[in-house]
């Protein structure tokens, strides 16, 4: 058996927000330590404590966790990227959802790769939750049964939330992560994520007239 670790408050607050299991406020930080965190609670594998310090190549729980939201995420997303061909005709939706779909069936499969180095279970551990940025079962359905402008009033809310849920979570992952090739992997989806949400808003302007 393994001794128990003690985890710094910081990357406890991270592991909340990666897991999504926190849907409130943002946790006040603690002036008190916190308890010890049983080992047993990480992912099976090469998994070091979290509290180790300087870089390593070895994967973190918080690593591990990130990996795991961002494929579940993903998974989620994609249907609804899949969908727009059918639903619109106008040529910047297509052109965004053949452009988000392609970025991210690449961020799913790095996503993959990447857990299975950890030597994470293949399960997901997320299958039937709804969380921040995931859309639900419910909301497809009505995805399916809309068209036109509503369409894309719904569609953009569901990737506007998707990708403001991504950016948060990678940019926790890139301040509490320990294995350099999923934070830098992080690092890519915020920026990534950051841009498209730029390009949405842009979507959302109406015209001005004379132009």
């Amino acid at each position: 058996m393994r001794a128990p670790v003690t985890v710094p408050m910081p990357l406890l607050l991270v592991a909340a927000l990666v897991t999504g299991c926190a849907t409130g406020s943002p946790v006040p930080a603690r002036t008190t330590p916190p308890p010890a965190a049983p080992a047993a609670a990480a992912p099976p594998g090469p998994v070091p404590a979290i509290g180790t310090a300087g870089p390593t190549n070895q994967f973190s729980a918080t690593d591990v966790a990130w990996l795991q939201l961002t494929v579940a995420m993903t998974e989620r997303l994609l249907p609804v990227l899949d969908m727009v061909p059918s639903r619109t005709t106008d040529p910047a939706w297509r052109r965004l959802a053949a452009r988000v779909g392609a970025a991210h069936r690449e961020d799913l499969s790095r996503a993959r790769r990447l857990l299975t180095e950890s030597g994470a279970p293949a399960t997901n551990p997320h299958e039937g939750h709804d969380m921040p940025g995931m859309v639900t079962d419910e909301e497809l359905a009505v995805l399916r049964s809309s068209s036109g402008l509503a369409f894309h009033r719904l569609a953009g809310q569901h990737l506007r939330a998707h990708l403001a849920q991504s950016v948060r979570i990678g940019t926790a992952e890139q301040r509490a992560g320990l294995h350099p090739a999923t934070t830098a992997f992080a690092r890519a989806v915020v920026r990534a994520g950051n841009v498209e949400l730029t390009r949405l808003e842009r979507m959302d302007r109406p015209p001005i007239p004379g132009r």
